[in-house]
């Protein structure tokens, strides 16, 4: 059926509204029982079983099950379903959800994260070949070292867990190189800086925990599902802050700027999770890492001046990187 027809059956249906808020509920979950989705939307269960075949009429694969209530799920076709975009606009768009996913830039959140989730679950199979192809060809493309890349594909499977609160199975590498197999119910994905942290409760160890995802490998959805956990404190990103700034580093560097918070987090939005403010005037950035050039590229993207308590070896590294730079704006 053609988009010109789909738009058509919506506007003459006085069931606009409902349909638009069935779909979207359809793509928030991997499966939905009936009888929830009635209650969403305050209607009957027979009228959800009408509204349901009226979408598949329209073009969207919705599979269904059996039961008292029944439950339903949007599934990829033989064919994209009817949305606003092509095979060449959808594939364009999968591929720049992959790539900015995996390019550790702290512009990326979970809004993109939850975006491409609910593409690639509806993306046919013949666009997942080409998304892949295109991805892969341009992954050797490399702009600057932004430190340890998260995988696109790696980011997409937590985001799922994390919004279909699914336990997950993983092999993990400690930052000692150790490597075991962990199970954890998935909460949050969170960027600090260059890198990607997942955010769960490790099931084995009965306790919240954080892992990055370079140190991630086979992750794979056990199917289990499990009610969302709530957070300690209820705000996940200052629970991540306070345990990165908890966590050991090799390197301390931690820089008084003169400058409120929010004017550095808005020029300088990777530091979320490692800003403090200390009045209305100036704020704590915690720089501190495990690489001496990344401690550099952070106290350089600061818009302000600074007082440093630091390592000394990281004051070493830094007057090296400015009188190099100074050598060669000189010469």
């Amino acid at each position: 059926m053609s988009f010109e027809r789909v738009i058509m059956e919506f506007m003459t249906s006085d069931t606009t509204a409902r349909m638009l808020r069935l779909l979207s509920l359809l793509q928030t979950r991997r499966e939905w029982p009936g009888a929830d989705l009635a209650d969403r939307l305050g209607v009957t269960v027979r009228t959800i079983r009408r509204d349901i075949d009226r979408l598949r009429e329209l073009g969207y694969p919705v599979d269904s099950t059996r039961g008292h209530s029944g439950g339903y799920r949007l599934t990829s076709g033989t064919d994209l379903p009817p949305l606003l975009l092509d095979d060449e606009e959808a594939v364009a768009i999968a591929v720049a959800l992959r790539t900015a996913a995996g390019s550790g830039l702290s512009g990326v959140e979970e809004t993109a994260l939850r975006a491409l989730a609910k593409l690639e679950q509806v993306l046919p199979r013949r666009l997942r070949g080409q998304v892949t192809a295109l991805q892969t060809s341009l992954a050797d493309i490399t702009w600057e070292d932004r430190g340890p890349r998260a995988d696109p594909a790696l980011l997409a499977t937590l985001a799922v867990a994390c919004r279909d609160h699914e336990v997950l199975a993983f092999d993990y590498t400690t930052r000692q190189g150790a490597g075991a197999p962990r199970r954890a119910e998935p909460c949050h994905l969170v960027a600090s800086g260059n890198l990607w942290y997942l955010l769960a409760h490790d099931t084995d160890r009965d306790d919240w925990r954080l892992f990055r995802l370079d140190r991630i490998t086979r992750a794979v959805p056990t199917g289990r599902r499990v009610p969302p956990r709530p957070v300690p404190g209820d705000d996940p990103a200052a629970f991540v802050a306070a345990r990165l700034s908890a966590a050991p580093t090799r390197y301390r560097a931690v820089a008084t700027v003169r400058a409120p918070a929010d004017h550095v987090r808005a020029r300088t939005p990777g530091l979320a999770t490692r800003l403090r403010p200390l009045d209305d005037r100036t704020c704590l950035v915690d720089a501190s890492d495990d690489d001496l050039p990344r401690i550099a590229r952070t106290l350089a993207g600061l818009d302000a001046d600074y007082t440093l308590d630091a390592h000394p070896e990281v004051l070493h590294h830094l007057r090296r990187a400015a009188q190099r730079a100074l050598r060669a704006t000189t010469a």
